[in-house]
């Protein structure tokens, strides 16, 4: 079986390594090709290009970059087209992916396509499902509340659960190393600063984060700071932080950034799919987030909820306090990250809303991987009739 896979953000790297494996574990002597980053690449796979040029968010960020978008989208349908792939798995990224879709089946009839990562109709943009159903067979939905609306729109749809809620985390013992490691005692407060994974979200965020962590340190001299950050970005980031008045400790590998979520007291990140990560390790959280105005704008006018953290809606509280667009400041910030500190009774209230948040995607199931991959295979033996 031969699957050509397409991801572009961190988060669709690591759904796609998932999927991999799961797809080698069901059906050994899979072949892949496509675009992914360092995680797929270990699930043997060899990126067209870097992954990372695909990570832009937002109609004013994608504008001065949309010429070489536009030939990757051309470059990229080709060697669909060329390798004549038994399934075409897109995930996320839908600006970029379907994209290529569109170009792949004008080429290759009969071209069978899966989308994982379901449109967020239910927030924002409805009739993104009815554009997509004429491209895309078959959806992989990572929340249990999306099938229906895929459905609806005349795509089959399979909740498979999210990879958070099997991932794994740092136990105690090196959540305490890590702390040893770093000299950060082990009642000394450690922050999580996550200012996002693009290069746009870092940018924008970073300095607020930065000050309002700043002040934050006037209430809490003892303070700790850790600012996870990934591959993309990394460089930008280290030379960014080096610059603070009280440049924090930046993590990239995978087990010290487990370890520095496991060791947390709380965390100010950016708006995404951080807020599921932070949620998995029971780390209190508050959620800002701004984007260009343009984008701003238009994305605010197009809203169809009132939260925009995921751990809110699927637990249905709204527990997570956000700072969004103007609100994203530094002062009202560091006041409610002092309060979290200060207050059990708000950590407790976040903390529940976790649990069932955990709960309801899937903690303690089948690995989500492997679920996304019998429901692209029984997808494929419904289009053969087998």
């Amino acid at each position: 079986m031969k699957v050509f896979l397409i991801a572009g953000e961190p988060s669709g790297d690591a759904l796609g390594a998932a999927l991999m494996k799961g797809l080698s574990s069901l059906h050994p002597g899979a072949a892949f090709e496509g675009v992914g980053g360092p995680l797929m690449e270990a699930q043997g796979l060899k990126s067209r290009f870097p992954m990372e040029e695909l990570s832009v968010m937002g109609l004013a960020e994608i504008l001065p970059k949309y010429a070489h978008l536009k030939r990757r989208i051309a470059e990229t349908a080709a060697a669909v087209t060329a390798s004549r792939p038994d399934v075409l798995i897109t995930i996320d990224s839908p600006d970029f992916c379907l994209r290529v879709v569109r170009a792949a089946r004008a080429a290759q009839a009969g071209l069978r396509t899966v989308h994982y990562v379901a449109p967020t109709v239910w927030a924002w943009r409805p009739g993104r499902a009815a554009r997509m159903a004429p491209l895309i067979d078959h959806v992989l939905a990572l929340f249990p509340f999306e099938p229906p609306y895929m459905q609806a729109a005349g795509m089959s749809c399979d909740f498979v659960g999210h990879p958070i809620a099997t991932a794994e985390r740092a136990t105690e013992a090196e959540a305490a190393a890590f702390r040893t490691a770093h000299d950060i005692g082990p009642d000394q407060p450690l922050v999580l600063c996550l200012p996002g994974s693009r290069r746009g979200e870092v940018t924008r965020l970073a300095a607020r984060f930065n000050e309002a962590l700043l002040r934050l340190r006037d209430r809490e001299p003892s303070l700790r700071v850790v600012l996870p950050t990934v591959r993309g970005v990394a460089p930008m980031v280290r030379e960014m932080a080096a610059r603070w008045p009280h440049p924090p400790l930046v993590v990239e590998d995978s087990a010290d950034k487990r370890s520095a979520f496991a060791a947390a007291n709380l965390a100010l990140a950016a708006s995404g799919t951080v807020s599921l990560d932070l949620a998995a390790n029971r780390v209190p959280m508050v959620i800002a987030y701004d984007m260009h105005p343009l984008s701003r704008w238009l994305i605010g006018r197009m809203l169809k909820v009132d939260t925009v953290t995921l751990v809110n809606l699927v637990s249905e509280s709204r527990a997570i306090p956000e700072f969004l667009g103007s609100e994203c400041q530094p002062e009202p910030i560091t006041r409610t990250l002092a309060h979290l500190l200060e207050s059990e009774a708000a950590r407790a209230e976040q903390i529940a809303a976790m649990d069932l948040t955990m709960r309801r995607l899937g903690e303690g199931g089948t690995p989500p991987g492997l679920r996304a991959a019998q429901s692209v295979l029984a997808f494929l033996d419904r289009k053969s009739g087998r």
